[in-house]
């Protein structure tokens, strides 16, 4: 997406009132989908029969998006989505993203470790039941625990019901609560992925631009007893392409936006958290890609993380060159004054706008003054290590299995417990020295934004530096043994309390001050917020109706729109891309990284444009920038 494009984007995740906003760019709810929209515009007749099919057909890829295109479980998802997939299956000698990988029959097809794919059955209201649960509660800090409570609840009487994965989801922060069933399947296969040089094409440089010229592509297959899934709900392949100016839809699971924040809330994103987690990314990626030049063997275990912090960091340089678009805030403030307007005429309506407004701004303050050793401990963003990640679990699952279901942190609460176990068990590479290099730097970032002097730091860092401690760590633990690990599962409480492992002691050291700082968060920050964009959306219910869909919250949706090309700088770029246009471009860069081929690319006769269904389109367009 080019950056013109980019702020268009910005500009309309903006919208938080406004009620004309144009639809195409979607994220409508399965359960209210635009069928007057696109009646009206389009003169397309959404039916119910249609939508159940895309929502058969669609799948949640381990929290990304995939679709279904066989009916014996073949899935396709972009290349990028199944990235640590493939980097956990290669070794040495068996490089999946340098090599790409093709399965020429089910037996050579790979079992991946800890993929679950999920397939939406139902969707529920349970917004009354939920707001039952708090409505009789002011303080917050009961409010939010009854909140969890009741949501744990809903999950684990779903799941004993039905047999599906169970979610309760916040929709337009606290407005609704949708309970989400999944069918769930853990058997998962690699059938195919392109070498990353052509998957990746134009890396870092191109990554987020217009055109690009990449088969951001790779293709899984779900198994149920052993044997290929009978998925009698798939996509189809079609021959033809699309055309330009023709309706398509893409279904998908967009993971969080933040289009209903109100101005002050989008303020403080531009002035503090975003530039925070930005230089956030910038300190890891620089960290990988100097453990990266180390050798060819550090550049293939960190190639996977070097895309995710790369990604992580441009991404969040787009997001703030829009928040910093005074245009965008204009556009925002003009939206909450219209609201004011509309409301005005209902003095509760607009009693409840001045106190929502005033709570947000409130919270914002409270957070600020934790934020720091938030981020650092809470978010455990001073451990960048998955050996500290799994250290965490363990301590935490026991803790929160001695206590029922409904007071359980989320993420611990039983319809959880498989998955979770799972990840905690997957027999995936560790590479020591590629986790003390991510270690020590974030443990030298931990030590500049919180300062030598205070106690908790101190006593993480044990009187060493940020290298050594992190080299004392990751060189001491035993997380890294899949047997290790299995002996504490399964020994419980008990087992974790006899455990001197020192990521075990480490993580229990910080536990406590990090749930202090989350019970804060919680009572202080969440469930206040909860209630204020909860009023709002009521609000907004009140005067518009659901004419604006909610936030992106990792849950299905549904985007339409036209195929178009553009104009840029005098130039028209046109809606396709063509595999020609990918070797003028690697041509252009002289064939060096990162617009590299592989050599089967090299010399290909008669290349021919070719069609394809990216992602979860509904109808294939022509073959281009997958993704």
């Amino acid at each position: 997406m080019n950056r013109r494009r980019s702020y268009f984007a910005l500009l309309f995740a903006a919208s938080l009132f406004f009620p004309a906003a144009r639809a195409d760019e979607g994220m409508w709810l399965f359960n209210a989908p635009p069928q007057i929209q696109l009646k009206q515009r389009y003169d397309f007749d959404l039916t119910d029969q249609w939508l159940e099919h895309l929502r058969l057909s669609t799948v949640r890829f381990s929290g990304a998006s995939a679709s279904f295109v066989s009916g014996d479980g073949l899935v396709m998802t972009n290349h990028h989505v199944g990235l640590f997939t493939m980097h956990k299956l290669s070794r040495p000698d068996r490089d999946l993203l340098a090599d790409g990988f093709y399965a020429r029959s089910l037996d050579e097809e790979l079992k991946c470790e800890n993929v679950e794919l999920n397939v939406l059955a139902s969707i529920e209201d349970v917004t009354g039941r939920i707001e039952a649960a708090v409505a009789h509660l002011s303080n917050p800090a009961q409010a939010a625990e009854r909140r969890r409570a009741e949501m744990n609840t809903i999950e684990k009487e779903s799941f004993e019901k039905t047999g599906l994965k169970s979610e309760v989801v916040g929709l337009y922060y606290g407005g609704l609560y949708h309970l989400y069933r999944y069918k769930v399947y853990t058997d998962v296969r690699l059938v195919f992925s392109p070498e990353e040089s052509v998957a990746a094409f134009g890396g870092d440089p191109d990554n987020f631009e217009y055109p690009r010229y990449s088969l951001d592509v790779c293709f899984f297959r779900a198994y149920e007893d052993g044997k290929p899934a009978k998925t009698p709900h798939y996509l189809k392949w079609n021959t033809a392409g699309s055309s330009e100016n023709e309706l398509v839809f893409m279904a998908g699971h967009p993971a969080r936006t933040q289009r209903q924040k109100t101005v002050g809330h989008l303020e403080y994103l531009r002035d503090v958290t975003m530039p925070a987690s930005l230089d956030q990314c910038r300190r890891l990626e620089v960290a990988l890609l100097a453990y990266s030049e180390r050798s060819a063997e550090n550049r293939r275990r960190a190639s996977a993380a070097v895309r995710g912090a790369q990604n992580s960091r441009k991404a969040r340089l787009g997001m703030l060159a829009g928040l910093q678009d005074p245009a965008v805030l204009k556009i925002k403030q003009a939206e909450e004054e219209s609201l004011r307007r509309a409301a005005a005429a209902d003095p509760k309506l607009a009693a409840q706008i001045d106190a929502a407004l005033k709570t947000i701004d409130q919270t914002l303050q409270t957070y600020e003054k934790i934020r720091v050793e938030y981020e650092m401990l809470e978010a455990a963003q001073a451990f960048h290590s998955g050996l500290f990640h799994t250290a965490r679990t363990l301590v935490r699952m026991v803790d929160e299995l001695s206590k029922p279901n409904a007071e359980r942190l989320r993420g611990f609460q039983d319809t959880n417990l498989d998955a979770l176990k799972r990840g905690l068990l997957a027999d995936a590479p560790i590479y020591p020295d590629l986790e003390t290099a991510m270690l020590a730097s974030s443990l030298g970032m931990y030590t500049e934004l919180v300062g030598y002097r205070d106690p908790l730091v101190r006593g993480v860092m044990a009187g060493r530096s940020p290298p050594d401690r992190a080299e004392e760590l990751i060189g001491g633990t035993r997380l890294g043994d899949v047997d290790f690990r299995r002996r504490l599962v399964e020994g419980g409480a008990e087992a974790i309390a006899r455990c001197d492992d020192p990521m075990i002691r480490l993580a229990q050291f910080v536990d406590g001050p990090a749930r202090k700082l989350r019970a804060i968060c919680e009572r202080e920050v969440n469930e206040p917020q909860t209630r204020a964009y909860g009023m709002l959306a009521n609000v907004r219910f009140a005067l518009y109706g659901d004419s604006v869909p909610p936030d992106a919250t990792g849950t299905l949706r549904l985007s339409f729109g036209e195929v178009l090309g553009y104009r840029r700088d005098g130039e028209t770029i046109p809606a396709f891309t063509m595999f020609s246009g990918l070797y003028r471009r690697a041509e252009s860069n002289r064939f060096a990284q990162p617009y590299a081929l592989p050599p089967i690319w090299i010399g290909l006769p008669d290349v021919r444009p070719v069609s394809c269904s990216s992602g979860s389109m509904t109808t294939p367009r022509s073959w281009c920038t997958c993704g």
